[in-house]
């Protein structure tokens, strides 16, 4: 009997490990789709630049500080030896271009007042991801799941009438997000060093745009001191939610990451029509009444899937 109670005791701190973990991975994942949510607010606020500015400060910025972390981490050796392989090369060149072209597109949504297109499209993204993973991994779906899928692309169609044409930004990022994701599957780095080799690999792209394409400091960086300082967060901007997100991912179960993820699109949907009233007609509440079904759809699959592993 007196031995079991060291067992008891190892146990109970094992017990409280896991659920402190837990707790920090839910706050992480909390905290990484709460800023996405909020983004757009900030991309308004860099309005005086054009998207494509945007887009290569923020590439830059973002990859100074993540030389920063992984120089920290120790990771530059493992980068520097993946930049030897072509193959490695080509994935994360692959990966680097569709998240440089999410990042542009989803920029101009914002700016141009597509914002509720754009959150629909993150919506969408879960989908789409469950479809290729059908397409190229070999991934089985569950009826629910399949219901799910048809009703968020039913979603889609009603928003044709809702906006009076082809819904091309929530699908584009939809697609673009989910192919980037297919490519960091099979490319060999993990999530930081990963994006950090993407971002060095445009990175000329993007110096290029602002050396040669800008036109001058001024178009760069904007008119004063305040406009350059907000140039300059738009690489916390980025890295801070994805170092939040990667944070959860090696902490929690996806089934609750992919239940969280919805809080994203959720807070764009919200500050799109409710900050900068963006229309919402019948049309639209029906369309996003559909997304929301597939949502709920999937979550409780998800929850049903945890509660089997659990057992």
């Amino acid at each position: 009997m007196a031995e079991s109670f060291p067992d008891c005791a190892a146990g109970g701190n094992e017990q409280r490990r896991r659920v402190r973990s837990d707790t920090a991975g839910v706050g992480s994942a909390l905290a990484a789709f709460f800023l996405w949510g909020v983004l757009p607010v900030f991309w308004k606020q860099l309005s005086f630049l054009p998207p494509l500015t945007i887009v290569a400060q923020r590439t830059l910025w973002s990859l100074a500080i993540l030389l920063c972390i992984v120089i920290w981490t120790g990771e530059l050796r493992t980068i520097r030896e993946t930049l030897r392989s072509p193959r490695g090369v080509a994935w994360h060149l692959a990966a680097g271009l569709l998240l440089a072209a999410n990042w542009l597109l989803y920029v101009w949504a914002t700016l141009n007042d597509r914002i509720v297109e754009g959150a629909l499209g993150y919506y969408l993204n879960p989908f789409f991801n469950m479809w290729f993973g059908f397409l190229w991994f070999g991934e089985r779906h569950k009826p629910r799941q399949r219901v799910a899928i048809g009703l968020a692309l039913a979603g889609v169609l009603v928003q044709v009438p809702a906006v009076g044409h082809f819904p091309w930004v929530a699908l584009t990022l939809a697609l673009s997000f989910s192919l980037y994701a297919v490519v960091k599957k099979r490319a060999p780095l993990g999530s930081r060093a990963g994006l950090t080799i993407e971002t060095g690999l445009i990175a000329p792209l993007a110096l290029g745009w602002l050396v040669f394409g800008a036109g001058s400091m001024r178009a760069a960086f904007g008119a004063d001191a305040g406009h350059a300082w907000l140039v300059a967060c738009a690489g916390i901007a980025t890295t801070l939610p994805l170092l939040f997100f990667g944070h959860a991912a090696r902490s929690i179960r996806l089934s609750t990451l992919g239940i969280l993820q919805f809080l994203g699109p959720t807070l764009q949907f919200l500050i799109g029509w409710r900050l900068y009233g963006e229309p919402m007609g019948t049309a639209r509440v029906v369309s996003f009444s559909l997304i929301w079904i597939a949502v709920a759809l999937y979550a409780a699959d998800a929850v049903m899937d945890g509660r089997k592993r659990r057992g």
